[in-house]
């Protein structure tokens, strides 16, 4: 019973993950002073209750797993990455960043950010997947988890190109068409297009991360190679919000903020961050997967040994 009632919070995962936007739209904030910095967070209760619930699922789910599997339990680094994603959420939904990313783009820009390029990874190498099928009953495993998994279209949304299709498209079609300009003034457009920026990236970081059961595999140079053909489209992407001669949104430019950078000025340090820290987002992740590469490779040899000295061991006998 116990673990039904985890699964069917831990379930909420899937929803709650989708973050929201804040509560304050349409408006500009005023200049921001030390006691707004501290204390201006946005409490969404569309995100605050959600975020709850997944965070006491997964503790939950650690706990039933410690309890029950003593020789084998969670691993406490999954823990603290899976948490640092979801601090990583609250930054970017709840923290003063938040209250004005309709004021200043370069703001809206970090949150962005936070949402594809920092908080899906960790939230990956948490493996919530993984400690959901520890969980669950063999029978829930088998007749449940498993065939959603490899069901048609979670196969389809997971495969690797599409989910790289879906993440580039996803970047380009969200600055460049009206919704981007629609969801400066409208708070529940403002959601969507947050839920449309994590889902994208979870879809795209899954394959890469991969240490979570999937669908799809791939080796550790297809995993590099798949997220280094991401840079050059976020590069051009940030290159043209930079060098653009207009201001590209009607809302910042009619918003009537009289402090801080200019419009044009705003958005030219939106491209840059993007350029320099999406860049550099995708760089680490490259060298973690070269590390992860090398590692595999290190047990992959001492696999090899341990074989060949059984096989040496019985010809001897």
């Amino acid at each position: 019973m116990y673990a039904r009632r985890v699964m069917i919070l831990f379930s909420g995962l899937a929803v709650g993950m989708f973050p929201t936007a804040a509560l304050a739209h349409g408006g500009g904030q005023g200049e921001p002073t030390p006691a707004t910095l501290i204390t201006g967070w946005e409490l969404d209760p569309l995100f605050l209750i959600p975020l709850g619930l997944v965070t006491w699922g997964y503790v939950a789910g650690v706990r039933h797993v410690d309890r029950h599997h003593p020789g084998s339990p969670w691993p406490r680094k999954r823990s603290v990455f899976f948490g640092l994603g979801l601090a990583a959420l609250v930054i970017g939904i709840a923290s003063p960043l938040a209250a004005y990313d309709t004021t200043l783009f370069a703001a809206h820009m970090w949150q962005h950010m936070l949402l594809t390029m920092v908080a899906p990874p960790l939230l990956l190498l948490g493996t919530p997947i993984t400690l959901l099928l520890r969980v669950a009953t063999p029978k829930v495993r088998r007749q449940i988890i498993l065939p959603v998994l490899h069901s048609w279209p979670v196969k389809v949304l997971a495969f690797p190109v599409f989910a790289w299709l879906i993440f580039a498209g996803t970047m380009w079609a969200s600055h460049f068409l009206p919704i981007f300009d629609a969801a400066l003034e409208d708070p529940w457009l403002h959601r969507l297009e947050h839920a449309w920026y994590l889902s994208a990236a979870l879809l795209f970081w899954w394959p890469a991360i991969g240490t979570d059961p999937a669908p799809w595999r791939l080796n550790h140079p297809m995993r590099m190679l798949y997220v280094f053909l991401q840079m050059p489209q976020n590069s051009f992407l940030a290159l043209a919000i930079y060098s653009a001669g207009s201001p590209m949104y009607d809302h910042y430019e009619t918003l009537g903020r009289d402090w801080g950078p200019s419009v044009l000025l705003d958005q030219q340090l939106a491209g840059i961050t993007m350029w320099v820290f999406g860049d550099m987002m995708f760089l680490v992740a490259l060298a973690f997967m070269a590390y992860a590469w090398v590692k595999h490779e290190e047990r992959e040899a001492k696999r090899t040994d341990r074989a060949l000295a059984r096989q040496r061991a019985a010809m001897g006998g």
